[in-house]
């Protein structure tokens, strides 16, 4: 049983082919970037990073992909929305038109409360967290001194 795997390891010819080129924009078309891009094109990483240094038509199909699968995309989620889907809808004013949906809620409040009261309340909060009587002491006594 063969277990070893075999790589290449010698550099690539750089050079845009119309095949390489189009191996390049099939995989910007379905959403692929950076080296998984290089690798389902049939190139190494490093070998893709160079070609696009050289030879901008390769840099230009990339782009070209990623935007035409955009757009397809755009298409069938507007088809979706105005087909009725309502989280197509949704989905395209929301991420694409910045539309938010409205995040307020109103209270209403019958009761009343006299200031007075509301102190009373405040006071009675505040008790549990005063200091022990011996201590409090202590601390009037430094407060005292000049």
């Amino acid at each position: 049983m063969d277990v070893f795997c075999s790589f290449p390891t010698e550099t690539l010819v750089l050079r845009a082919t119309e095949a390489r080129i189009k191996a390049i924009y099939k995989a910007a078309r379905i959403g692929l970037r950076g080296d998984t891009l290089a690798l389902a094109a049939g190139m190494r990483p490093q070998d893709y990073r160079r070609l696009i240094q050289f030879h901008p038509e390769a840099e230009m199909a990339e782009m070209k992909g990623h935007a035409d699968g955009e757009a397809e995309m755009a298409r069938v989620l507007r088809k979706s929305a105005l087909a009725g889907d309502a989280k197509a809808a949704l989905d395209v004013l929301r991420h694409k038109h910045g539309w938010v949906a409205k995040q307020h809620v109103e209270i209403q409040v019958d009761d009343r409360i006299s200031i007075l009261k509301a102190l009373e309340m405040a006071n009675a909060r505040v008790d549990g967290l005063l200091p022990a009587p011996a201590v409090q002491s202590v601390i009037e006594g430094v407060l005292a001194e000049p």
